[in-house]
């Protein structure tokens, strides 16, 4: 990674900074891979969707297998508002996630990331600014809901950031692959609650070291597997900032395994970093086989509008385990 203490971005960048670009033509996409090697593909930029009308179904189809397959896809200029990005999240599952912390239901599918309504940066010091500092973290969106996530779809507004605007991938499926045989063993049954507000209370521990009560009801605990099977068949690490303690084990041993593992994902050779460009710049990453960062504020960066839509998850995992049933 850069050896910047604000703007961090790792070796390999969307765009790619050395111009040297790998491109695949399906039917009437263009696909730019990332990240990939003789048996591993990890992001890609897609170009060819027409994103002014609905998007038809077989491409739909299309880009779910590549989604499949690469995990985070991004799309540059596409030009949708907040209908049309709803439309096409709901396009990939029948339930969007609401976000009950800030707006609610006055913006109940699109979750407002580093401005205010109005458009201007989070005020400094508020309540929602604490809070947003958790995505600087490398987390899985909605791990500690019960029924988590699939996807999350991320949309910019207006005009690109000035004093630089990245997110930050890693791909947990292939950091899964070369971990040891002894570690594939010892972490294979182990079972994780996952805590929104432990992972708030790492980023901002003066402010959520002791969330306020309608905060703790509105978000309990969730229980999910560490080791899962991803889409496309392989096994990955359903991992997050948002995991607290591993069942059977106590919270200091629990959070020694799971930052050993995420330290272990993110290493360069696992991560890619993402450049916001331009409104209308997209990106539709898979919960289930990957993890993902914002980069920190910093004093210099101007507002982002991003919003972000999250469909839930409906595969054989989604419900995760039951909290009951394992006591």
């Amino acid at each position: 990674m850069s050896d910047d203490m604000h703007i961090l971005v790792y070796d390999k960048t969307c765009p790619s900074r050395t111009g040297a670009q790998q491109t695949i033509q399906a039917d009437s996409l263009s696909i730019n891979p990332i990240l990939y090697s003789e048996d591993s593909s990890f992001g890609a930029e897609v170009y060819g969707v027409d994103w002014s009308k609905p998007i038809p179904a077989d491409i739909v189809t299309q880009l779910i297998a590549l989604q499949n397959k690469y995990a985070v896809l991004i799309f540059r200029k596409t030009g949708l508002d907040n209908n049309q990005h709803i439309a096409f999240s709901k396009q990939l599952g029948d339930k969007l996630e609401i976000n009950p912390f800030f707006y609610g239901r006055e913006n109940d599918r699109l979750d407002m990331s580093h401005s205010e309504l109005d458009g201007s940066l989070v005020k400094i010091d508020s309540r929602r600014y604490y809070h947003s500092l958790g995505n600087a973290l490398w987390h899985t969106d909605s791990s500690y809901h019960q029924q988590r996530s699939k996807y999350s779809i991320l949309l910019s507004h207006g005009n690109a950031v000035e004093g630089g605007s990245w997110t930050h991938f890693a791909d947990t499926r292939r950091a899964y692959s070369d971990l040891s045989q002894a570690k594939k063993d010892e972490i294979e049954n182990l079972v994780v609650e996952h805590d929104l507000w432990h992972s708030r209370k790492l980023a901002a521990p003066a402010v959520f070291g002791n969330p306020l009560p309608h905060e703790l009801a509105a978000k309990p605990p969730a229980y999910h597997r560490l080791v899962q099977t991803a889409p496309d068949g392989r096994k990955t690490l359903y991992l997050a900032a948002h995991a607290k303690q591993i069942l059977g084990k106590d919270i200091d041993e629990s959070q020694r395994l799971i930052w050993e593992l995420i330290e272990h994902c993110t290493q360069s050779k696992y991560a890619f970093s993402m450049e916001w460009l331009s409104g209308g710049d997209m990106v539709w990453w898979d919960n289930r086989q990957s993890m993902h960062r914002a980069n920190p504020y910093t004093a210099t960066m101007t507002a982002r509008d991003v919003r972000r839509s999250t469909i839930l998850d409906d595969g054989p995992w989604a419900l995760g385990v039951s909290r009951t049933g394992l006591d």
